[in-house]
């Protein structure tokens, strides 16, 4: 049973950091497309960042401030926030995408408010 638990998210001031993890089971971690997601409010589900491979990729609003990355031992999958801003309050969510489907985590609320 493919299973993906998000923890992390929360409410911090614009400058901070957060970070978000997805720990994975029930698939071979390494061997597909993981990826990180948002949806703002009253916006369509955007990606943020992907891995795959050792092959890395960021969106532009987010490159420089925003890593994804995997810890395989662990098959969690991270994205680390950094100089977060307001515009990056969101609903964020943990994929992969398996030959029979994409599977998601189950959600993280990000706040970005002074």
């Amino acid at each position: 049973q493919v299973q993906l638990v998000q923890s992390g998210g929360g409410v911090v001031q614009p400058g901070g950091s957060l970070r978000l993890s997805c720990a994975t089971s029930g698939f071979t971690f390494g061997n597909y497309v993981r990826s990180w997601h948002r949806q703002a409010p009253g916006k369509e589900r955007e990606l943020v960042a992907f891995i795959n491979s050792g092959t890395t990729y960021h969106i532009d609003s987010v490159k420089g401030r925003f890593t994804i990355s995997e810890d395989n031992a662990k098959a969690t999958l991270y994205l680390q926030m950094n100089s977060l801003k307001p515009e990056d309050t969101a609903t964020y969510y943990c994929k992969v995408q398996l030959p029979r489907g994409p599977f998601w985590g189950q959600e993280s609320r990000v706040t970005i408010s002074s």
